[in-house]
């Protein structure tokens, strides 16, 4: 007993205490989660508790025309701020994107620079994802307007151009791959007239009018105030364009004091937390374990569609979620813990009743009703003329769904 007893007279407390301030905490392990495979292996890492003062928040949304340039402008900024970017095109991170290289669903992130945090939003560039476009713009109070400087403004350029007018946002406008040896200084006057032109027929303010210009090359990383193919070594970077960012558009108008609302503007799935909701908080501040319910708006009122508590709520920071404690209003936040809400419903606390406006999508262009055959020559000749094997029916249903659905996320949770 005489070894035991020795070494335990030396390990007395101010050794122990002498040890452990040498040791360092150990960090906080959380199960990651993601809404595909580019993001399963990510884990989870821990946010401070304290949320984000609005003044330094500022929400801003990339929309362009298709192939203009917003995939490769995202990661150069995520890349420019200290993110790391696993491969090129890091926002898509559904498979089906990453295999026709386009951006098919919106991605949010947020990257932190010179003492401001600054929420982007990826759009996607075609038409027949346009309704992914009309329900982001609503979290924003500003949009970089990303434009080809040889093709100059397009058909999705109005499209998009005149939603974020529409909600009042004060756009930048970014003349893409200048770099190309067909641009020219007087070709990129003529474009940046004619997308003055498109604001002025899309009828902006005076304000929205009064947008600066941006001359970049996201292929090589680079944007400019002024004109130029060969920036100096030092300015070959996206600093012009954050500094432009964070002057242009303005923070967000947060009432912290209020009650916790918030507007479900994107949905995932994960396979261990459920339904992912995210959105901007309207007002208040959220934190994890605060009782909250889901309300939508119906002919008959304001109807409660489900109650729970936050069991986890997250931001993404670069191409990594992270858990986060707590969330004040103007923030653009994910949470997990409700199940039945979707896009467009309100997440509240629970002695909220009142539900937030809803964003109204342009309908379709083209629309079918599906019937068996009621004409007068029914049945008439040959046989089964008038029904379709059950299977191949729905088969048809679906891929028909697919191709009119307004929204491509609709038809994934449909």
């Amino acid at each position: 007993m005489a070894g035991p007893l020795v070494l335990r007279s030396l390990l007395s407390a101010s050794t122990l205490k002498s040890c452990s301030s040498h040791l360092a905490p150990l960090p906080r392990f959380s199960r990651c989660f993601s809404s595909g495979p580019a993001s399963a292996a990510a884990a989870a890492t821990t946010y401070p508790s304290a949320y984000l003062d609005p003044g330094r928040l500022r929400n801003v949304a990339v929309i362009a025309h298709v192939d203009h340039g917003k995939t490769t402008l995202m990661d150069r900024l995520l890349r420019q701020c200290g993110a790391d970017i696993p491969h090129e095109r890091a926002m898509d991170s559904i498979s089906l994107e990453r295999e026709r290289g386009i951006t098919i669903a919106s991605k949010v992130t947020s990257v932190s620079w010179k003492e401001n945090e600054l929420n982007m939003v990826d759009t996607p560039g075609h038409a027949d994802f346009g309704g992914e476009v009309e329900r982001v713009v609503g979290m924003v109070e500003g949009a970089v307007l990303v434009v080809d400087a040889g093709e100059g403004p397009l058909a999705q350029t109005k499209f998009v151009l005149a939603k974020a007018l529409k909600y009042g946002l004060r756009p930048l406008l970014l003349l893409n791959k200048v770099d190309r040896p067909s641009v020219s200084e007087e070709r990129c006057n003529e474009v940046e007239s004619l997308v003055f032109d498109l604001f002025a027929n899309l009828g902006a303010t005076e304000e929205q009018l009064d947008f600066p210009v941006l001359y970049a090359s996201a292929k090589e990383g680079w944007a400019s105030s002024t004109f130029t193919k060969d920036p100096p070594a030092g300015a070959k970077n996206m600093s012009q364009l954050l500094d432009a960012i964070v002057r242009h558009v303005p923070p967000p108008k947060a009432n912290l004091d209020g009650p916790f609302q918030m507007l479900v503007s994107m949905m995932e799935k994960d396979f261990y937390l459920g339904r992912i909701l995210t959105g901007r908080v309207s007002s208040g501040i959220v934190r994890v374990g605060d009782k909250i319910h889901g309300l939508r708006s119906s002919e008959s009122g304001i109807e409660k569609i489900e109650e729970g508590k936050v069991v986890k709520l997250m931001k993404k920071k670069g191409t990594s979620m992270v858990l986060i404690d707590s969330a004040g209003a103007g923030d653009i936040i994910s949470m997990a813990g409700l199940g039945s809400p979707s896009i467009g419903h309100t997440v509240a606390n629970t002695e909220v009743m009142a539900a937030l406006p809803t964003v109204e999508l342009d309908p379709p262009t083209i629309s079918m009703t599906f019937g068996v055959n009621d004409s007068p020559l029914a049945g008439r000749d040959g046989t089964h003329v008038s029904c379709i094997p059950a299977r191949l029916h729905c088969q048809y249903i679906l891929l028909l769904a697919f191709w009119c659905s307004s929204n491509f996320m609709d038809f994934l949770f449909w």
